[in-house]
């Protein structure tokens, strides 16, 4: 059986998200400046914006390649998926866009019933309305021997690694300060323990921290 991951980008007093969100800028403002250096790599440029040959190497690219491999399923939560700006339109399909850089079955957390939703590409959006564990379980059925990403938001993603369900976490710490917003490391005191941890600074200033078991 497969890992359960979890890959953000965080600022580095630990922000991975602000609070300015709109529907029409559903980041908010500085989501460009925390990914920068990611979004930037070839590998980000190849497998979501489709331009082959463009965009950095280097340790970013690594890191950025090592993101997408091995993975046989997904677990997002509602906001994510953005589920919480349209609640109650049963056809609306997310802000992925018809082909969702995905690829492999999404579980969402949400507390309304929806039937699966088939995208283009491979991603199938199943719609959880249990816990966070049953939607990781389920991921796990899925992938198989692959690895389960839990991809976020913050929220999610910091209520996996509270109940010890993440097996890896990668961070790529930008060098910037957000000063606010959803911050990774809350309640999550000596979260570290139990890990092998390794770090490693990129050329764009970006640290790269790993916590494995």
């Amino acid at each position: 059986m497969g890992r359960v991951r979890v890959d953000l980008n965080i600022s580095l007093d630990g922000y991975a998200s602000t609070t300015d969100q709109t529907p029409e800028d559903p980041f908010g403002r500085d989501w460009g400046r925390l990914t920068a250096a990611y979004a930037g790599t070839r590998t980000f440029r190849e497998r979501v914006l489709g331009q082959p040959g463009k965009g950095t190497t280097g340790l970013d690219d690594e890191y950025a390649a090592a993101y997408f491999e091995g993975i046989g399923a997904e677990v997002m939560g509602a906001g994510m998926f953005g589920l919480h700006e349209h609640p109650n339109d049963p056809e609306w399909q997310g802000w992925w866009g018809p082909n969702p850089p995905f690829g492999v079955p999404v579980f969402v957390l949400t507390h309304e019933e929806r039937p699966s939703l088939e995208m283009e590409g491979g991603t199938v959006f199943h719609f959880v309305q249990s816990s966070l564990e049953d939607a990781v379980a389920a991921a796990r059925k899925a992938a198989g021997d692959l690895d389960v990403r839990v991809g976020g938001g913050v929220t999610t993603a910091r209520a996996a690694l509270a109940a010890g369900l993440v097996d890896r976490l990668h961070v790529a710490i930008a060098p910037i300060l957000l000063g606010r917003g959803q911050n990774l490391w809350a309640d999550l005191r000596e979260f570290e323990q139990g890990y092998e941890v390794r770090s490693e600074v990129a050329p764009s200033g970006t640290i790269h921290v790993t916590f494995s078991r």
